[in-house]
């Protein structure tokens, strides 16, 4: 007598729910929403793609909704630049907590500036781009300052009483930074890459700025300036 075989069916797996779009950013935070898409419009289409539609449209929010934070694309900016300031400082800050002399600090501080503008081109370029920012923001005015004053303390440079400073401090901190913001500038725009190339040893851009700043962080630190001479 044949043995009748029962076909079974395998139960088919019930579906996973469909998955909700994931929203571009949370309730209440489209402020840090757009500035973390500002930041990746800068560094891919630089300074003049960067407007409030386009940040708006990049953190998926609607046209009308960043005004409520920024106004206009001035205030943008210009919260984009300090949150620059504020990681600037805590870059420069770092760097100078490793040192244990006046001369190793300034030159870490110097090295921690150029390699902050070398890993955040665009956004270094727009901290420093005064006519596309409002100073008189509050966040601004703020993180610039706090900023400043570690190279300044680093150049014993401080402000006296009514923030006054010394002719000394003052050509210490011009001094200073006007030798790690140029070199800086120069390697962001190419202009070190011939020079760089033509060194001996293999030596590369940073190891260049090492010397320059182990041959000049001590006279920045003790040289006072020279007085003229009454006669």
């Amino acid at each position: 007598m044949a043995t009748r075989t029962t076909k079974t069916t395998a139960k088919s797996k019930p579906r996973a729910p469909a998955k909700s779009a994931a929203r571009p950013y949370h309730h209440g935070s489209l402020r840090e929403a757009m500035l973390e898409a500002a930041e990746r419009i800068l560094a891919r289409d630089g300074i003049d793609g960067l407007t409030l539609r386009a940040a708006a449209r990049e953190a998926g929010a609607s046209h009308a909704a960043p005004k409520n934070h920024f106004e206009n694309v001035a205030g943008l900016l210009s919260e984009l630049a300090a949150v620059g300031f504020r990681r600037f400082e805590r870059c420069l800050t770092s760097a100078a907590a490793d040192a244990d002399t006046p001369e190793t600090r300034l030159a870490a501080i110097g090295r921690a500036y150029v390699e902050f503008a070398i890993r955040f081109p665009g956004l270094f370029l727009l901290m420093f781009r005064s006519e596309r920012l409002d100073i008189d923001r509050p966040n601004l005015r703020e993180a610039m300052s706090a900023a400043s004053s570690v190279v300044r303390v680093a150049v014993g440079a401080q402000p006296g009483p009514h923030d006054t400073l010394s002719a000394d401090g003052a050509a210490r901190l011009v001094t200073a930074w006007s030798l790690v913001h140029g070199f800086a500038m120069l390697k962001i725009d190419g202009r070190l890459d011939p020079i760089v190339a033509s060194l001996s040893g293999g030596l590369d851009a940073m190891a260049l700025l090492d010397v320059i700043l182990k041959s000049g962080g001590g006279r920045l630190m003790n040289e006072p300036v020279a007085k003229k001479k009454t006669r």
